[in-house]
């Protein structure tokens, strides 16, 4: 993939993860505030004051997330976004990640 069509690729999935999170939250009744800065995406809870910051890794093709619980590096593969340590899928992880964060079950 060129980083041409990387970008453009990662820059529609940070679109999606921050519609789902919209959507999720209210769902959750979590109050749950999406900023976007570029390639950037800080997800703030506000009730706990934490946040996780998911951007893009253009030069690795990579989609990088810092949560609370550590940091995860997400590679394009057949169609999805999979973990480079345990092969993992983005969603299911951010649903985890979200949902340890906001201290209420999330579903992305």
């Amino acid at each position: 993939m060129t980083e041409s069509e990387f970008l453009t690729v990662a820059e529609a999935e940070l679109d999606q993860i921050e519609l789902r999170l919209e959507r999720a939250a209210e769902t959750a009744d979590i109050d749950i505030e999406c900023s976007r800065n570029g390639n950037l995406l800080e997800i703030e809870f506000v009730d706990t004051g934490s946040k996780i910051i998911v951007n893009t890794q253009a030069p690795m093709q990579e989609i990088w997330v810092a949560a609370r619980s550590g940091g995860f590096h997400y590679r394009y593969k057949e169609g999805q976004w999979l973990d480079t340590r345990d092969g993992s899928e983005l969603y299911s992880a951010m649903s985890s990640l979200v949902t340890l964060q906001a201290g209420g079950e999330v579903r992305l």
